[in-house]
């Protein structure tokens, strides 16, 4: 299923990550064949392929959040399709920790600044932590929308 966010809606601020929980940035150019290894190697392939797009747009249009120089998580936007917002994916150990939030939060607000007025989650596996962070609501009748005839190893 597919969820629309509304970017005009005051609740997408996240708060901020504590300095101890680490930060979210846009990556460096030497960042980015690790954050690559690392989505293919704690998500899947696909997600690395769609980073890698995201990671290839100008300006970028992919975040991570680091503690200690070590990455916890993504999340990027203009990937799959324009307008589009993920994947997004927590290290397991942050989970929970409010990572996940701010890293939607950096790129609904980036993709704001860009003039989107709506952004569009595909093919959504948490919906709940969408509809709390974003206010996203399901897109009737959408999937398995643009996935669909993803080719299959």
């Amino acid at each position: 299923m597919d969820m629309l966010i509304r970017l005009h809606e005051p609740r997408l601020a996240a708060p901020p990550l504590a300095a101890a929980d680490g930060d979210v940035r846009k990556p460096l150019a030497p960042d980015h064949d690790l954050v690559i290894a690392w989505i293919a190697r704690h998500f899947t392939p696909g997600w690395a392929s769609e980073a890698r797009v995201a990671l290839g747009n100008r300006p970028l249009s992919l975040f991570v959040a680091t503690r200690s120089d070590a990455l916890l998580g993504f999340c990027c936007y203009d990937a799959a399709a324009r307008g589009f917002v993920g994947p997004i994916g927590v290290a397991e150990l942050a989970r929970g920790s409010g990572v996940g939030a701010a890293l939607l939060s950096a790129c609904l607000q980036d993709m704001r600044t860009m003039g989107y007025a709506y952004a569009i989650a595909g093919a959504v596996g948490a919906g709940e932590f969408f509809r709390r962070v974003a206010g996203a609501t399901e897109i009737e009748g959408s999937s398995p929308g643009i996935y669909r005839g993803m080719l299959k190893r």
